[in-house]
């Protein structure tokens, strides 16, 4: 891998998206973002001096794919429909929306990948394609090897799913798949009708009292939650791996298992203020149980975790409060984008 490279991130300017373009830069590689600011943010960027290099457009239209990978050697694919539980799974047909979306923006990603004859992919995949079943289990860790058994959750998971099988059908493309277990981190996207269960229940105690601190479900359900730091250096080393030595499927998260419940408490916590949290149990509260088995991501990359759940969130909060009450996520367009 040389010190200088062509590179392009889809989803540039979403939440993971925006983080790894600043790892990227900050390694001294030239970055190509691209972006429709769907769910991403202009804020996410500023500061970077990168305006030039974003492209703006949806890539469900292939020309556009085509158009804005043309010359990247290496391409991070960020871009997905996301969302929170209810915005994913709250109907039929969301569920039904998110798979279309999904497998177009995956299909022109790739189909261009291959046309502009781009080196290596790295691929943003989910703790959603595992088996459904098993994750409203208690305590079930998920290996690599368990997403042979098909049984993906909802429209997301099975759109990440084939998205994976497509890769793995590609010709002459080098890729690595980075299966993320709940990221969490500055730049979470914070808006309260999309916002997942860190970046809600933060912005819920910022806003309070002027809005209830309502909790989703009886505060069971666990979950392990990375930091947005740690799944950058994991994904950094997956694309050395996928340089150097091929391709790779790896699990990015975190072993320190927490319940919302716990999480709740400990946003409260950071808040300052005197909150009785609300637990709302006729609310939609997704698996029970989510949490990574590492062994492969340890062995192959030497990469775990290294950012404490504690000092993550603390961090986590004092930018999202910053942000709530400073300043406002952008929809503007870059002032001189690539066409």
């Amino acid at each position: 891998m040389s010190a200088m490279s062509d590179v392009a991130v889809t989803g540039g300017a979403g939440f993971l998206g925006s983080n790894l373009v600043k790892r990227l830069l900050d390694d001294g590689h030239t970055v190509s973002i691209v972006d429709d600011l769907s769910s991403g943010s202009v804020e996410n960027l500023r500061g970077l001096g990168i305006d030039r290099d974003c492209l703006l457009g949806d890539l469900k239209d292939y020309e556009f794919a085509r158009r804005s990978l043309r010359g990247a050697q290496a391409v991070f694919h960020l871009a997905a429909e996301v969302g929170s539980v209810a915005y994913l799974h709250g109907s039929d047909a969301r569920e039904l929306a998110a798979l279309q979306s999904n497998l177009v923006i995956d299909a022109n990603v790739f189909r261009a990948c291959l046309e502009n004859k781009v080196r290596s992919i790295v691929y943003a995949s989910s703790v959603s394609v595992y088996p459904f079943d098993q994750q409203l289990g208690a305590h079930v860790r998920f290996r690599e090897e368990d997403s042979e058994r098909v049984n993906p959750e909802g429209g997301y998971g099975w759109a990440k799913y084939i998205g994976e099988k497509q890769l793995g059908l590609m010709p002459d493309t080098s890729f690595g798949i980075a299966r993320i277990f709940h990221a969490y981190g500055e730049n979470l996207y914070l808006r309260p009708d999309r916002s997942q269960v860190i970046a809600s229940l933060i912005g819920k105690a910022v806003r309070y009292p002027s809005e209830d601190f309502v909790v989703w479900g009886d505060g069971s359900q666990r979950r392990c939650f990375v930091y947005v730091n740690d799944a950058m250096d994991a994904i950094m080393r997956l694309w050395a791996h996928v340089e150097k030595r091929g391709s790779l499927v790896v699990n990015v998260g975190s072993t320190e298992e927490v319940t919302v419940r716990q999480l709740a408490s400990m946003v409260i916590s950071l808040s300052g203020k005197r909150i009785e949290p609300k637990y709302d149990e006729s609310k939609p509260t997704g698996a029970l149980s989510r949490m990574p088995n590492l062994d492969r991501a340890k062995e192959v990359l030497g990469w775990s975790p290294t950012t404490s759940f504690s000092e993550g969130l603390r961090k986590t909060y004092a930018w999202a409060e910053k942000r709530l009450t400073t300043d406002s996520e952008s929809d503007q367009s870059p002032k001189r984008p690539r066409q």
